[in-house]
């Protein structure tokens, strides 16, 4: 194959989990119609039939419990040595974590969380509708840490919808191109928000990128080259009809590792909007020992890691349940270690409405 004429190195249909580069270790496409809430946030009790309550990953009629016990989601689970990104399209997120640390986020907003040395968080997804449907839909994507920063300190950080840097490009054709930036630099668009300080994505070395785009239909734009030399990049084209890269044309769905040293460019040839998301990066290179949602270098640190969370929960939870939801109303908020008061994004008032 000449990669020079040839945008795409492999490509993988996508399922559940998607494939991924170093130093990407999981990406997960979370879709869910989730039906009109119960009033307490859950789901009617009448859905349960069928469903294999506390692990439900079954996508009956087109939505999951996942560990959820009324209200969907992942009450409290460990994590050490990797850093979940969560992007939301859909809906909203209850988050609650062993620093303190509390969030109602959705609808575009992104949180980002180091989990380092060992943080336990709660994901639950509150449906707040009880006279309609409760989409919820979302990726969260788990990147590794280096070896110097596995122990780190957990941090917790958002990025509201409102303040992260969008490119809109108009084409010849009057047709747009939407990237939202939420890590790495793209010409054309405003800095990116700053990624938690001992994050690999903080490291001008590692030429890392998570952007998502939005191509109408007939839509053309040109993605540019990476930055780094060695840098890895995977285009996930993930909604549409067909989409052109270069000479390749994509009809199917998939996971694409594209040549990233090179522009290329995009056109959406179909009827319908083209979504993808795009995962790049310089890989790490090391070793990657994982054992559920600890991800270490060495079998002995994973035994390590086991050790601590049963002598010390991680700093403990400090939540009276293990699934905590935030109340009925759909404010977006944050609250950070040690803050008394609430953070909310630029224009919750109106998003509330």
């Amino acid at each position: 194959m000449n990669t020079a004429t040839h945008p795409v190195l492999q490509a993988q249909p996508l399922g559940p989990l998607w494939p991924t580069l170093d130093p990407f270790l999981f990406c997960a496409h979370h879709d869910d119609s989730y039906p009109a809430g119960d009033g307490r946030m859950g789901v009617q009790s009448v859905e349960f039939e069928g469903r294999q309550m506390g692990s439900d990953f079954s996508r009956k009629d087109g939505w999951s419990m996942y560990h959820g016990d009324s209200v969907p989601g992942f009450p409290g689970h460990p994590h050490r040595g990797f850093e979940t990104v969560t992007l939301v399209r859909k809906g909203l997120i209850d988050h609650s974590d062993s620093l303190g640390a509390a969030a109602r986020f959705g609808r575009g907003d992104v949180q980002w969380l180091t989990a380092g040395r060992g943080v336990v968080h709660s994901e639950m997804f509150p449906l707040l509708n009880t006279d309609s449907p409760n989409p919820l839909e979302l990726f969260q994507i788990w990147l590794n840490l280096p070896a110097a920063s596995k122990m780190v300190a957990p941090h917790f950080t958002m990025f509201w919808d409102e303040r992260i840097p969008r490119l809109v490009h108009t084409d010849a054709g009057g047709k747009r191109t939407t990237v939202t930036v939420v890590a790495g630099a793209l010409e054309g668009a405003d800095p990116a928000l700053a990624p938690p300080p001992e994050s690999w994505a903080a490291q001008d070395a590692s030429d890392l990128a998570i952007w998502t785009l939005l191509l109408e239909p007939g839509a053309s734009w040109t993605l540019p080259a990476a930055r780094g030399e060695g840098t890895r990049r995977m285009l996930y084209f993930f909604a549409g009809e067909q989409l052109q890269i270069g000479h390749a044309l994509a009809d199917q769905h998939a996971a694409l590792e594209l040549v990233a040293g090179q522009d290329w460019q995009l056109v959406n040839t179909g009827s319908t909007p083209v979504e993808c998301l795009l995962l790049q990066g310089k890989p790490l290179g090391e070793p990657v020992a994982q054992y559920g949602p600890f991800v270490m270098n060495t079998q002995q640190e994973i035994m390590q890691a086991l050790q601590d969370y049963r002598n010390t929960q991680f700093g403990g939870w400090p939540w009276p349940e293990q699934d905590p939801v935030h109340g009925s109303a759909p404010r977006r908020f944050a609250r950070y270690p040690g803050q008394t008061e609430d953070e909310s994004p630029p224009s919750a008032a109106s998003a509330a409405e």
